[in-house]
């Protein structure tokens, strides 16, 4: 019998989240078939808009969606009570702390693997904040770590285009736009070193970032 979280997690989905994308907001998707729907599994996609997470989940079925955990900062969705509440309840965030420093340097990342320990699925933007512009900023070497310390685990790069025209930064009115997600075939930690891996997850995104330009033409 499920537990009350996953009760939460899944009726908040279908009644709020994805119907929400679906009417409000709508995408188009290609490279289904390379999304993984059991765990463990890392999805490492760009990120501009909050609306980035709202779509990467409307693109799995209802009956996944307790399985999946997006990674989102502790101080900016976790700092009230409600906030905890909505985004680790109902939308089943990690909290990730973007504070290292000597004391949780070697926990930083235990919600994460224990998830991936789970069976889960796992959500990462690896530029640590929203970019601008629809631009790419420089990845943070934090998922080669984690894809070093779990080898087996496939790492997917995604690719969104749309959610910082729908949600501007700094703006709260939603402009009508439908976004395309672009999911390519998994990668595996391959023991090159940390950064040139983590140059590799961003060489892989920006490929289809320019796959996405090249059929807008």
């Amino acid at each position: 019998m499920p537990d009350l979280t996953t009760v939460l997690r899944t009726v908040f989905y279908a009644s709020i989240v994805k119907p929400f994308v679906y009417v409000a907001l709508g995408y188009n998707v290609e490279g289904y078939e390379n999304l993984p729907h059991k765990g463990p599994a890392i999805l490492v996609a760009n990120h501009n808009s909050h609306i980035d997470t709202l779509l990467l989940l409307s693109i799995f079925h209802s009956g996944e969606i307790s399985h999946i955990h997006p990674v989102a900062a502790a101080d900016y969705f976790c700092n009230t009570k409600l906030k905890s509440f909505i985004f680790k309840t109902l939308l089943g965030i990690i909290p990730l702390s973007r504070k290292v420093n000597r004391e949780n340097k070697d926990s930083l990342f235990s919600g994460i693997y224990e998830a991936l320990n789970n069976n889960e699925i796992v959500i990462i933007y690896p530029e640590g904040t929203r970019g601008d512009d629809d631009t790419i900023k420089d990845f943070k070497t934090g998922i080669a770590h984690i894809a070093k310390d779990n080898p087996k685990v496939p790492i997917v790069p995604i690719y969104i285009n749309g959610p910082d025209k729908i949600l501007p930064r700094l703006e709260l009115l939603l402009v009508p736009f439908i976004s395309d997600i672009y999911i390519s075939e998994p990668l595996y930690w391959d023991e090159t070193s940390i950064k040139d891996f983590t140059y590799k997850i961003q060489d892989r995104i920006t490929a289809l970032k320019e796959l996405h330009k090249h059929k807008e033409l």
